[in-house]
């Protein structure tokens, strides 16, 4: 009598800003780490200004370089210090998670998958919001290059579009996931390559390019302050 190998696990990928926590990690963090440093005011005004009109020429993933060169030199201990500094300043006032989104993460975490947090951010935010949500949570996010305790500025791959759907892929071969038993989490069109490597996409909000594609492939939509559209059955 042959014994059935037992089937792949299932995981749950999530992207960061503004679908798992209310706002932008990267920018709060920032703003956060100047008002720390005593930089003069408008420091940051003037930082992102430059930041959003990039955008505006060039891809997301150069803005997200581009972002990490303000840390060059930083030491990395510090920052990651400073992250945690800053996840408890944000936690201060209320929840920093979307009650919709945490309450699909506490249900996979119960269902025993594993969580991976899939976001253009760095360790410095990523780290504190993964140790928060606790359990089998991963954090994959953009890795900045790091010599002798210190950052470069520069990284290795932004975490941005086709690469986010690498990661799902990649840590599917390691963990010996099945991705059609695999659901995913995105609030932005450059989240549609690790939306389309699962079997359960889920849009969060109403972007636009998002949202045409949720109601072409049936997918689950999330709107904040709603309860959660389900795929036809």
């Amino acid at each position: 009598m042959s014994t059935r190998a037992p089937a792949p696990a299932a995981a749950a990928f999530f992207d960061v800003d503004e679908t798992l926590v209310r706002f932008k990690s990267m920018f709060r963090f920032l703003r956060y780490f100047l008002e720390q440093r005593g930089e003069p005011a408008g420091t940051y005004e003037r930082l992102t200004g430059e930041l959003h009109a990039a955008a505006a020429r060039v891809p997301r993933a150069e803005v997200n370089r581009r972002y990490y060169r303000l840390f060059a030199g930083q030491d990395a201990r510090r920052l990651a210090q400073a992250g945690a500094s800053w996840f408890d300043y944000e936690s201060v006032s209320g929840s920093p998670f979307l009650p919709e989104t945490l309450r699909e993460y506490r249900r996979h975490q119960a269902e025993g998958a594993l969580t991976v947090l899939l976001s253009g951010s760095f360790f410095a935010c990523l780290d504190p919001i993964a140790d928060a949500l606790g359990g089998r949570c991963w954090a994959l996010g953009t890795r900045p290059v790091v010599r002798r305790g210190t950052l470069t500025g520069e990284v290795l791959t932004p975490l941005i579009g086709v690469a986010k759907g690498r990661a799902a892929r990649a840590t599917a071969a390691v963990r010996d996931l099945d991705l059609a038993r695999c659901s995913a989490y995105g609030d932005h069109a450059t989240d549609l390559p690790f939306l389309e490597a699962v079997g359960d996409p889920v849009v969060v909000g109403d972007d636009p390019v998002l949202m045409e594609r949720a109601v072409l492939g049936e997918w689950r939509r999330l709107r904040p302050g709603t309860a959660p559209a389900r795929r036809p059955v």
